[in-house]
């Protein structure tokens, strides 16, 4: 009996939060993320869930608004899904990291895991809330289709958990703004589950 897990990122963030490590800033969508949270909406009426779980910070709660009409439930929730802290790079932008700080924002997934951005959130920790997080979701409801709406470095956490691949993998695989990712996840068997990716980073809002 297979979980389907539907992570789903918020859409894009206000315009002077753009290539900005916003983290634990409570930030709004741009007129453009506002369009993509619609499309998103309206790709996700073909799929029925069972429950739907989600980030309480503000850019996901926004881009979850057009979704609500579209599930007879009420959506819950979830402290342990917010985003990941940046510490000392939270509100730079990516070149004020290099300047400030002498490293590579580009290599942000390798500094995360490697604990070396200043005053972040460990990695232990980041790791331990995310898959807390998804182990009650999938306790919750086995065999049952759930939504997750989220943020980019919890998705691509969750993908670590879920794969067992480590973090810094991850930034050879995009997970743009509101997009889908699908993953089935397994029965534990024999100490393992067999997880499944069926759809990665799918952007409906891609023509607009």
């Amino acid at each position: 009996m297979k979980t389907s897990l539907f992570l789903l990122r918020h859409a894009e963030v206000e315009d002077k939060y753009h290539r900005v490590f916003g983290g634990s800033i409570d930030m709004g969508l741009s007129a453009r993320g506002h369009h993509q949270a619609d499309a998103l909406a309206n790709w996700l009426k073909r799929h029925t869930f069972d429950a739907v779980y989600a980030s309480p910070m503000q850019r996901v709660q926004l881009t979850l608004a057009p979704f609500r009409p579209n599930f007879s439930g009420t959506p819950v929730p979830v402290d342990n899904l917010r985003e990941v802290h940046f510490g000392d790079w939270t509100g730079c932008g990516w070149d004020e990291v290099a300047e400030r700080f002498g490293m590579s924002a580009f290599d942000w997934l390798q500094h995360m895991e490697a604990d070396l951005i200043r005053g972040a959130e460990p990695i232990n920790d980041f790791r331990r809330r995310v898959s807390d997080a998804l182990q009650f979701i999938i306790d919750q409801h086995p065999g049952e289709r759930v939504a997750v709406f989220a943020h980019g470095g919890v998705i691509r956490m969750a993908l670590s958990h879920l794969l067992g691949l480590p973090m810094r993998k991850f930034e050879h695989f995009e997970i743009d703004y509101a997009s889908a990712t699908w993953l089935d996840v397994g029965e534990v068997k024999a100490g393992r589950a067999r997880n499944e990716i069926q759809l990665l980073n799918f952007t409906p809002w891609r023509d607009l």
